[in-house]
């Protein structure tokens, strides 16, 4: 089996790389920028760090985009921060156009952000270790407890238009969607491969999944 991690010049790519040789040394794992590798791949993972207008021009200049969309559409798909905000219409970040896979926005944690029990005052962007809590059954899901810890480091959070879409919350002065699944699609916000013994588990059951 190949897992393809898509390489557009964004992304944390060689930790996701090594996260999931660790936990399947059998499985070949291409970080690759060429569409046809893409194409051609078992399993599709898509993370992203840094801002998400950058991250989508360079999908465009490396002709990766209908790679992208076309690896949505037919097999396991795993999309981890930028990775998971770009399979939505649209961001507040510099007005930038997502994959539009689904339907909602991408929107800014308010600035200043407080506490809502205690009224601290809350670090933007949201960065560090945070309790994530299951909203419905889900495959990826097997053997992570529910409220189990993980990374996040972002600015932005996706608002959905279609609540069933929401797999995962998380709180950070609102609470938040963390994780979204449809079909063969599971995306995250926060960072499995900087998540420790979850974030593992959560990527060896997605090598495992079949959708």
């Amino acid at each position: 089996m190949t897992t393809a991690i898509v390489d557009y010049g964004m992304g944390n790519l060689r930790s996701v790389a090594k996260a999931i040789e660790h936990v399947a040394p059998r499985e070949t794992v291409q970080v690759t920028a060429d569409p046809r590798q893409i194409a051609a791949a078992d399993r599709v993972v898509v993370p992203g760090q840094g801002a998400m207008p950058s991250c989508m021009r360079e999908l465009e200049a490396r002709g990766l985009r209908e790679a992208v969309l076309q690896a949505a559409r037919s097999r396991p798909f795993l999309g981890i921060c930028i990775g998971l905000q770009m399979l939505f219409d649209w961001s507040e970040e510099g007005g930038a156009r997502g994959l539009g896979i689904f339907r909602g926005a991408v929107r800014r944690f308010a600035d200043p952000l407080f506490d809502p029990a205690s009224r601290v005052r809350l670090r933007i962007p949201h960065m560090g270790w945070n309790e994530t809590r299951q909203c419905a059954s889900h495959w990826l899901w097997r053997g992570i407890p529910d409220g189990a810890w993980f990374y996040y480091v972002h600015s932005y959070y996706a608002d959905e238009s279609e609540p069933a879409l929401r797999a995962g919350t998380a709180d950070h002065g609102l609470t938040f969607t963390s994780a979204v699944a449809r079909d063969n699609l599971f995306a995250v916000q926060f960072h499995p491969e900087k998540s420790q013994s979850a974030g593992l588990q959560l990527l060896r059951n997605f090598l495992r999944w079949r959708p």
